[in-house]
């Protein structure tokens, strides 16, 4: 039997602990062979010395992202006890600046000065094997802050003056809607394919501020066959939902590439948008491009899923249901084949 008296400082301890202990509560659900009980400043756990540990861990993780972020959603709080932030993992690597400790996993502040940071440890790795790598492929279901961190490391490149321009692109693929019956001219009728990356955009930059670099076109978002003819250099360059590129057009695009430039390439393989008798050229990138020095690979999983806790739910239910149907073809396929050795 152990004992832990955590004494806590320099936090609002409402927004810690939630109204009514909410949040305190998912702490003892999350830990329900222990005692956890607060009083003022001081938390007391008591129970099995290794599980007093790991709950005195995730509740100090807490304490410094509320310090960090001031402020705690539930969300985050259920994302820390189910393992799936990266804080652990980088808070040790903090360095001193002039205003105090910043964490190393900042990569960027945003629109409001809010810092912007790798929320997972697969994201964490996106962002180290981006600073190593002049090409990264970042792959993975939706909601794992793949098109997001990117955006976010790119202004950072931008920001600190070792690019100077953005490229953001996507394949303008029609995701079971026809592109042609949009109202509007060429612009209105693409840039609701684009909409994700502005919105990334608008979390970053003051709107005053991305205006200018948009009319100045320090950063240009485009359709990726615009990209074609052109050669892009001292740039920080995306290509996103690279799964609805042809094998051609991603040749073309990352043909593209000057010297001096940096790329990371998203994409999803569960969500392909293709006419069925064209086939991804993001797989056959991935597999011959492996290995080659400067081009790297991260892999996201549900696990770095960030957005509404049901997204992950949602995805690994889909993948289960496509496996079985992929499963369910394949039977039916040897049983044709064997039938046909039968007779």
């Amino acid at each position: 039997m152990s004992e832990i008296i955590l004494t806590i400082n320099g936090v609002d301890n409402v927004e810690l602990f939630g109204e009514q202990n909410s949040k305190l509560n998912l702490v003892k659900q999350a830990f329900p062979n222990l005692e956890i009980h607060s009083r003022g400043v001081n938390i007391k756990i008591t129970g099995d010395k290794k599980e007093t540990q790991k709950a005195k861990s995730k509740i100090e993780q807490l304490v410094k992202i509320l310090r960090a972020e001031h402020e705690l959603p539930i969300q985050k709080v259920k994302d820390v006890l189910n393992g799936n932030l990266a804080y652990e993992l980088i808070d040790a690597n903090e360095e001193e600046t002039p205003n105090g400790k910043i964490s190393a996993n900042v990569i960027v502040h945003g629109r409001d000065g809010r810092p912007i940071k790798a929320r997972t440890r697969n994201q964490k790795k996106m962002v180290d094997l981006s600073e190593t790598n002049d090409i990264l492929f970042a792959i993975g279901p939706a909601g794992t802050g793949k098109t997001y961190t990117a955006v976010a490391l790119a202004v950072k490149a931008l920001k600190n003056k070792m690019v100077k321009k953005i490229i953001m692109t996507r394949p303008a693929v029609e995701a079971g809607e026809n592109l042609g019956f949009l109202p509007g001219d060429l612009k209105d009728k693409i840039d609701p394919y684009l909409r994700p990356l502005y919105d990334a955009l608008d979390d970053l930059f003051p709107a005053e501020k991305l205006e200018y670099f948009m009319e100045n076109r320090t950063i240009e978002v485009a359709p990726l066959a615009f990209m074609r003819g052109r050669t892009l250099d001292n740039a920080f360059i995306i290509l996103d939902e690279a799964q609805n590129a042809t094998s051609i057009q991603i040749k073309m695009f990352l043909t593209r590439l000057g010297p001096s430039a940096k790329c990371i390439i998203t994409g999803d393989m569960s969500q392909i948008d293709l006419p069925r008798n064209q086939k991804s050229g993001l797989y056959k990138a991935l597999e011959i491009l492996s290995g080659i020095e400067g081009i790297a690979r991260i892999n996201l999983t549900t696990e770095d899923v960030v957005r509404h806790r049901l997204v992950r739910e949602i995805i690994t239910r889909y993948d289960a249901a496509s496996n079985y149907e992929k499963e369910q073809r394949e039977e039916k396929e040897k049983a044709r084949i064997q039938e046909r050795k039968d007779k």
